[in-house]
């Protein structure tokens, strides 16, 4: 076992990142034109990764398997970005961004990684309002904040419930100008397949066109892994269907280590399951908990009557409604953070309290809020003694303008009005905070591959708070890696184009086409979904939102048991030189079956309980958390074996000298 490092420069921290700056090498205009950069993942991470490298002057490849970069998972986001600009005046700050992000963490992520993040922040709204995203603003013209869980200040911007998808189509507009001048060749509907590796260091890749189903060498001097998380190793997710783990995983078997796999977060607001027949879940804007109130009925036998249909929830009085996070955590109340809203509902529904026919459902309530706006506009409108009605009205047209896009999606789904019956909300595999082990400057285990966004650990810990998401990939993208890649970079601007006819590039697709022959060689009936839903029910049940040594062990030797009956038995059907997505699926499903092997050994192997990672040997008393700082306070990177029980860890210790590392408490 060694000890990893990380980099990080010398100096207090609030200016390490200038200082590391200053540090650097750089490279000049004229020899930026004669280097390629390869980014796979177009994205929010990739996608401002791309555009801004092709600007600086690199000639750079785009990959995505979307048919545009448009597509990208990114436009999920929908309820915010985080910001440190504090235009609430509410006393926000740098420091206090980078504070709520480590305590949020569960003081598992690295100091200066985490204050880089937060002293970038204000620097990608202003980007983004350059670009046009249309951020909502208030009555003055400011642009407007609401509050996320695990703060308390008001320092997420959004533009109503579909931040992603504007702040996405800004870094597409900017990738569109390098791609009209000639800076980025995009390569979409294609697929990474591996890594290629020349003298040690990350020289290209092999992908594949989807809709040809030829296998294409690209080469580069460097390759940038922005490929999102691997929450599909579940199945069932609020992730699209097509995210995967390939890009990351293959770049794993290469030499790149894979940190912290166990640390996968939980939302707490997503549409419940509704059946076996689903293969995706549905994530509601965690910014609805600003104004809505979670709660389920307080007494058993009510609980059990609307199970039954024999009592609506607009029939309870509110004497008999248990408000459980304003109960539990009466300062943050329902903007708790995201791990710690989880798993309240999980023990109010595991104690009998879940309100749909499954019993895995509690209820997230507007009433509140809309009586509380349509007081608040009835005044404004000079209505001194408005109506019951007149009060719905007015604050019905509040909500709608903060959240209605987020309410239609609901109805559509559900085919109930949540304006006048309460939402039904229950936890689902959301998003991964681990991701392949990066040191400052965003670069792998194997030098010249970088990874930026979900795709790499570096900066929410074991739990990241929301609209965290978007402000991180941005940050790479636009602010972080653009700077560190030229260090990198500034050693090969006499190393001249990189053929793709030596021999590394002939091994590394004999290894993609023997791969592939073996998966369509399989003998047997089953589809690859039949393999991909066991996981994800094994995943979910052992490796979910608790965890405990058995179930952690028994899930390992299921998952090692199904990935051997898998390649033997799996049926994929077509041939490798066409269109084939069953092809894609197999390819993405035997690496979250490895995947899934590792993530189970990461949790059994950290004996503690943090953020999004909870055993359930180790908690408190009133059921919260209980880490163990002496022993594990530290990132677990694992170097690839073919079995993924036997890989080998390696640990980077953390080291907090800025803050003080004290139980996370938001009552």
């Amino acid at each position: 076992m060694s000890e990893l490092k990380s980099n990080i420069p010398d100096g207090p921290l609030a200016q390490k990142w200038t200082k590391h700056k200053n540090d650097i090498n750089l490279v000049n205009p004229a020899n930026k034109r004669n280097i390629d950069v390869i980014v796979v993942g177009t994205g929010l991470a990739g996608g401002s990764a791309a555009a801004t490298l092709a600007e600086l002057g690199y000639n750079v490849k785009t990959f995505c398997y979307q048919d545009s970069p448009r597509r990208a998972h990114s436009i999920a986001a929908q309820g915010g970005i985080n910001a440190a600009k504090n235009y609430q005046g509410d006393g926000d700050s740098n420091y206090r961004l980078f504070y709520d992000t480590i305590k949020g963490g569960d003081y598992r992520s690295r100091e200066a990684n985490v204050y880089r993040l937060a002293e970038v922040s204000s620097n990608i709204i202003d980007q983004c309002v350059a670009q046009g995203v249309p951020f909502a603003r208030e009555y003055g013209g400011l642009l407007d904040n609401r509050s996320f869980g695990g703060v308390l200040v008001s320092r997420t911007f959004y533009a109503k419930g579909q931040t992603g998808q504007q702040l996405l189509l800004g870094a597409y507009s900017a990738m569109n100008r390098q791609i009209n001048r000639g800076k980025i060749q995009p390569f979409n509907r294609h697929e990474m397949l591996d890594l290629v590796l020349v003298d040690g260091k990350a020289r290209g890749i092999i992908a594949r066109d989807l809709v040809t189903g030829a296998i294409e060498r690209h080469s580069a001097h460097a390759v940038v892994l922005a490929s999102g998380g691997y929450g599909n190793v579940f199945f069932l997710s609020t992730n699209a269907m097509g995210s995967n783990v390939m890009a990351a995983w293959r770049a794993h078997r290469r030499g790149a280590y894979f940190a912290n796999p166990c640390y996968t977060q939980i939302h707490p607001t997503c549409i419940p399951v509704s059946g076996d027949h689903q293969s995706k879940l549905t994530l509601m804007s965690e910014s609805l908990r600003n104004d809505g109130r979670i709660w389920v009925p307080a007494k058993k036998e009510d609980a059990e009557a609307i199970r039954a249909g024999k009592l609506k929830p607009t029939e309870i009085k509110e004497e008999d409604r248990d408000y459980y996070l304003e109960r539990r955590y009466p300062a943050f109340g329902n903007l708790v953070p995201r791990d710690v809203a989880s798993r309240a509902a999980k023990e109010r529904c595991d104690a009998g309290f879940g309100v749909n026919k499954t019993g895995e459902a509690v209820y997230l309530d507007f009433k509140s809020a809309i009586i509380r706006y349509g007081k608040e506009e009835a005044l404004i409108n000079g209505n001194q003694n408005p109506t019951d009605q007149e009060v719905y009205d007015y604050g019905k047209k509040v909500v709608e303008n903060k959240y209605g896009n987020l309410f239609q999606m609901y109805e559509k789904i559900v085919d109930e009005d949540p304006y006048k019956t309460p939402m039904m909300i229950y936890p689902a595999v959301h998003y991964t905070m681990g991701g392949l082990w990066v040191d400052y400057n965003l670069q792998t285990t194997i030098p010249g591959c970088y990874a930026a966004g979900e795709a790499n650990f570096s900066d929410h810990g074991a739990n990241r708070l929301g609209a965290s998401a978007l402000m991180q990939g941005l940050a790479d993208g636009y602010f972080v890696l653009p700077y560190t890649i030229g260090d990198y970079l500034s050693k090969d601007i006499r190393t001249g184009k990189i053929p793709t006819d030596s021999p590394e590039f002939d091994q590394a697709e004999k290894d993609v086409r023997d791969r592939m022959t073996k998966l369509m060689s399989g003998k047997g009936t089953h589809s690859v979904d039949y393999y991909h839903k066991k996981l994800g029910k094994i995943m979910w049940n052992k490796c979910g939102m608790s965890r405990n040594a058995k179930e952690l062990q028994e899930a390992m030797d299921e998952i090692a048991e199904l990935r051997k009956d898998f390649w033997e038995n799996v049926k994929v059907p077509g041939t490798i030189d066409s269109k084939n997505a069953e092809l894609e699926k197999a390819g993405r499903v035997a690496d979250f079956l490895e995947l899934g092997e590792l993530f189970a050994k990461d949790a059994l192997t950290r004996n503690e309980s943090c953020g999004g990672h909870f055993r359930e040997e180790y908690q408190t008393p009133e059921g919260e958390a209980l880490r163990d700082d002496e022993n594990f306070s530290f990132v677990s990177a694992w170097e690839y074996n073919e079995n993924p029980r036997e890989a080998k860890l390696h640990k980077e210790e953390l080291v907090f000298e800025n803050i003080e590392v004290k139980t996370r408490s938001y009552k």
